[in-house]
C-alpha cells in the first residue's frame, strides 16, 4: 500500500500534458504516492451537467491532498470557475504562491523571494452577483437608493465586496505563522482602505491587530494596493511574506510572476483546515493544448509543494534543486521560457523537458 494516496485532477486544456510530466517527474523522483484520477473542466458539462461533478470533491475529501491541473473559464458568460468551487467546496481558505527567481528563467529581477498569502473565500470572488435588468439588482438598486448609499445606474449589474473579521483573522494569522516557520522577517497586508473604508478598512483593522500578537517576532507594515504595484516593480526585495483579500492577491499573484519569467514557473497551493489543493497558477492555454509545447515547471514546483505538505520535505528539496539546474544549464528549455530570455537557442517540448528534468534527478 502507497504510503500517500493523491487525488489528480487533470483538469482540461493542457493540464493534460503538464499533470502527466509531473506524474513522470514524481514517479522518478521515487515518491511513494498512488494517484486516484478525478475529472473537471469544460469536458464534463456535457456527460455531468457541471465542470465539477460531486465525485471529484468527494474524491477530494476522501484522501485529504489533490494536484489539478488547469481548467478553462468561460470568461464573461458560462459556468462559474472551477477553482472557486472548489475552493468554496473544501473550505480552501489560503490561497499560497511563492515567488523566487531562478537563473535562466527570464526574469527582470535575480532578487525576488516573496510568498503571496491570499484570502480565497470572499471579497468580490465570494460569487455574489446580481445580473444586470434582474429583479434582484432592480431591488439591490433601490435598497441603496433608500438607505442613501449612494446611486447606482439602472443598467448595472452587481457584485458584493464582503470582508468578514473570521477570514481577515484566519489570513493574516497564516501569514504570520508561515513567516515565524520558515525563517521569514516580515508580513505587508495590502489594501485600499482609504477607499473602501468599511471592507478594506476591517482588512486593515483587523491586520493590525492580529499584527500585534507577533510584535518583537515578525515585523508588520502595510501598503494601499496601487502603491504596492509601484513598489514591487520598483524593488521587489522591500517584500517578503504579503497578505492579500481575494482580488489583490489574485492579481499581485501574476504580476509577481511577471518579475521572474511568467506563470510557466509560478506554482500554487490551496489549503484549508482540513484539504489541500496544489495547482500551477497559469491558465488553460486552449491554443497550445495537445501540441506539447506548454511547459510543466508550475506544475511541477506545484507537486513540490504537495511534497512539503505530505511530509517528504528531502524529496521537495531535491525536486526544486533539479529544477534549478535544468534552468541554469538553459540547454532544454521550453518556448515561453526561449522568448522570455531572448533566447535563439531551438525550444524544447514539454517531453523534451520532462526527459531532461528526469535526467537531472537522477544525477543528484
Amino acid at each position: 500500500m502507497a504510503k500517500h494516496t493523491v487525488t489528480l485532477i487533470p483538469g482540461d486544456g493542457i493540464g493534460i500534458e503538464t499533470t502527466a510530466a509531473m506524474q513522470r517527474v514524481v514517479e522518478a523522483l521515487g515518491a511513494d504516492i498512488e494517484w486516484e484520477t478525478a475529472e473537471a473542466g469544460a469536458h464534463m458539462v456535457e456527460s455531468c451537467g457541471t465542470p465539477l461533478p460531486d465525485s471529484t470533491i468527494e474524491a477530494v475529501r476522501r484522501n485529504k491532498v489533490a494536484i489539478k491541473g488547469p481548467v478553462t473559464t468561460p470568461v464573461g458568460t458560462g459556468f462559474r470557475s472551477v477553482n472557486v468551487a472548489l475552493r468554496q467546496s473544501l473550505n480552501l481558505n489560503v490561497c499560497l504562491r511563492p515567488v523566487e527567481a531562478m537563473q535562466g528563467a527570464g526574469g527582470r529581477y535575480t532578487d525576488v523571494d516573496i510568498v503571496i498569502v491570499r484570502e480565497n473565500s470572499e471579497d468580490l470572488y465570494a460569487g455574489i452577483e446580481f445580473e444586470e435588468g434582474s429583479e434582484s439588482a432592480k431591488r439591490l438598486i433601490q435598497f441603496c437608493a433608500d438607505e442613501g448609499a449612494g446611486t447606482i445606474r439602472p443598467d448595472s449589474g452587481i457584485s458584493i465586496k464582503p470582508i468578514s473579521i473570521t477570514a481577515t483573522q484566519n489570513i493574516v494569522r497564516y501569514a504570520f505563522e508561515y513567516a515565524l516557520k520558515h525563517g521569514r522577517k516580515k508580513v505587508t497586508a495590502v489594501h485600499k482602505a482609504n477607499i473602501m473604508k468599511y471592507s478594506d478598512g476591517l482588512f486593515l483593522r483587523v491586520a493590525r491587530e492580529v499584527a500585534k500578537e507577533y510584535e518583537g517576532r515578525v515585523e508588520f507594515d502595510d501598503n494601499i494596493v496601487d502603491a504596492f504595484c509601484m513598489n514591487l516593480v520598483i524593488d521587489p526585495s522591500r517584500f517578503d511574506v504579503i497578505v492579500f483579500p481575494n482580488l489583490y492577491g489574485d492579481i499581485a499573484s501574476d504580476l509577481s510572476a511577471g518579475l521572474v519569467g511568467g506563470l510557466g514557473i509560478a506554482p500554487g497551493a490551496n489549503i484549508g483546515p482540513e484539504y489541500a489543493v496544489f495547482e500551477a497558477v497559469h491558465g488553460s492555454a486552449p491554443d497550445i493544448a495537445g501540441k506539447n509545447l506548454c511547459n510543466p515547471t508550475a506544475e511541477i514546483l506545484s507537486a513540490a509543494m504537495m511534497l512539503d505538505h505530505l511530509g517528504e520535505l528531502e524529496l521537495a528539496a531535491k525536486l526544486r534543486e533539479a529544477v534549478r539546474r535544468v534552468y541554469a544549464e538553459g540547454e532544454v528549455l521550453t518556448q515561453d521560457i526561449r522568448k522570455a530570455t531572448g533566447s535563439d537557442k531551438p525550444a524544447a517540448t514539454c517531453t523534451e523537458f520532462t526527459d531532461e528534468l528526469i535526467r537531472v534527478l537522477n544525477q543528484l
